[in-house]
């Protein structure tokens, strides 16, 4: 099996142009060169990340739905951002747009910035009517309940370009669910709720495949891990981290980390061999392991699987989601868990950390591997990596199964130093001030009845998830600099209804 990948160099986005015969071929050859020309600016723009293909311009329903079904059938296309350029009557667009199961961007733009009002006659105004024939466009996708993102303005402004690509990374988000296929190691922690879910609707919503192995079938992958890739892995970790002394080379405790090693080698291969992209572990269910996986979970994470402690698949796919969208920006994507407090009145903070399971692409600074006593699980001392998330804007993101539906809750929050050193805490961990402020925030996030474990973005912003919950047609409530709580309540109340009666009987 090829080895995961979190590029986005491999996918593409289709530009569509509408138009009609009714004004003629030369009409239709000016639509076609100023078509490209947007699709141009927008496959060179540095803040879209995925390839802006051109496509030939379409004038009647067969062409469209043919244009839909083959953007279904092909694998690279992560989605269509679609132009009506003059007017294109929308009754062309039913067959196609009823048949699309790709994401939808729709650009209200024209060819030029400037009007240039001394040369107008009605030449031009045939050619340059998109003012209208977008709108056109946009009755048919709401008469259709065709979900999709609109985004108004010159191709070539910056602003504009931002949202195509921030919408194109939510694309690709949604692409890599329905490429997921995760493993489960044994069951969710006994008696929690949140982590349970319905995984025949994960996959009919999502697209992810999600499904349980023994834990003992990874611990003979672990056994089966040679000596030398051990070697050649401690060798790695030494060159990357700073290792305590008694986990290196000699140390007393060296044989820990090679343990260690040998979790990540055998957990890489099962990966592999399986084409998984995410997974769980549980403390609960450790079989023959040695050690809770710990400094293996996190590196594959920085790496772009997808991961849940405890079972908790739905924050594997939603880690593993995030990493796709964030592919090539600073930051990362971790788990994450609201663990505790400072309730300094005015300055209150949120330590946030697990007991072993943060991703190191939330620093840019050097990691200490080390190791340190577990009070649960039952096994050997795990090694981890130990770091502090480096301070700036971030999201914390999770993933409910609310019954009916799922629904996503999302916090933007501001990353922060600790208040003070943490020298006897022995994880990855983060400490963030929550948008608008900690009260509002917390009970806004129990009302929603969020889940305690989140994924952690610190490379993506709110727009992201925004685009990727229109995608997938998921409810998402956010929380953020403009919240109210009791706005926020009724939100939370009228959803309820809105989403049992959008589902039909």
């Amino acid at each position: 099996m090829p080895q995961l990948t979190t590029s986005l160099e491999q996918y593409e986005v289709w530009f569509l142009t509408g138009s009609q015969n009714l004004y003629g071929e030369e009409t239709l050859r000016q639509v076609a060169e100023q078509s490209q020309q947007i699709a141009r600016a927008l496959d060179d723009a540095a803040g879209i990340p995925v390839r802006i293909v051109w496509k030939p311009v379409l004038t009647d329903s067969e062409s469209i739905r043919r244009a839909a079904l083959e953007a279904n059938a092909d694998d690279a296309v992560i989605g269509l951002v679609a132009w009506m350029h003059t007017f294109s009557p929308a009754k062309m667009w039913i067959a196609g747009l009823d048949a699309l199961q790709k994401p939808l961007l729709h650009l209200h733009t024209q060819a030029n910035v400037e009007l240039p009002w001394g040369e107008i006659d009605f030449d031009f105004m045939n050619l340059n009517q998109a003012a209208h024939g977008d709108r056109e466009f946009g009755y048919i996708q709401t008469r259709l309940g065709v979900a999709r993102k609109t985004v108004v303005g010159h191709a070539t402004n910056p602003v504009v370009q931002q949202q195509i690509g921030t919408w194109t990374r939510a694309a690709a988000g949604w692409a890599a669910s329905h490429e997921l296929k995760l493993a489960r190691f044994g069951d969710n922690m006994r008696y929690v709720a949140v982590t349970e879910g319905d995984k025949t609707e994960a996959e009919l919503r999502f697209g992810v495949q999600v499904n349980t192995w023994g834990v003992n079938e990874l611990a003979d992958a672990v056994a089966a891990a040679s000596s030398s890739d051990v070697d050649s892995l401690v060798a790695e970790y030494e060159e990357l981290y700073d290792v305590v002394p008694e986990l290196r080379r000699g140390g007393e405790r060296h044989s820990s980390l090679r343990d260690g090693a040998a979790i990540e080698l055998g957990l890489r291969s099962f990966l592999e061999e399986g084409g998984f992209g995410a997974f769980t572990t549980s403390f609960e269910d450790l079989g023959a392991l040695k050690q809770l996986p710990g400094l293996a979970v996190q590196r594959l994470m920085a790496e772009g699987y997808g991961f849940g402690a405890e079972g908790d698949w739905k924050t594997a796919v939603l880690v593993r989601v995030a990493s796709v969208m964030g592919a090539g920006l600073p930051g990362g994507a971790s788990l994450m868990e609201d663990y505790t407090y400072d309730l300094v009145p005015g300055d209150e903070k949120i330590l946030g950390a697990h007991m072993l399971e943060v991703s190191p692409s939330l620093t840019t600074a050097r990691p200490t591997l080390e190791i340190h006593p577990l009070g649960i699980g039952g096994k050997d001392d795990p090694v981890r990596l130990v770091f502090t998330a480096d301070s700036g804007p971030a999201v914390v993101v999770a993933l409910s199964d609310m019954r009916d539906r799922f629904r996503l809750v999302a916090n933007v929050v501001d990353v922060v130093p600790p208040t003070a050193p943490l020298p006897n805490l022995p994880v990855g961990r983060a400490v963030w001030k929550p948008q608008p402020d900690f009260a509002t925030s917390a009970a806004a996030w129990l009302t929603a009845g969020a889940a305690h474990h989140t994924v952690m973005s610190t490379a993506l912003g709110i727009e992201a998830f925004a685009d990727f919950a229109e995608i997938a047609k998921t409810e998402l409530l956010v929380i953020d600099s403009s919240t109210e709580l009791r706005a926020f309540q009724r939100e939370v109340h009228w959803n309820q209804a809105y989403y049992r009666l959008a589902q039909g009987l």
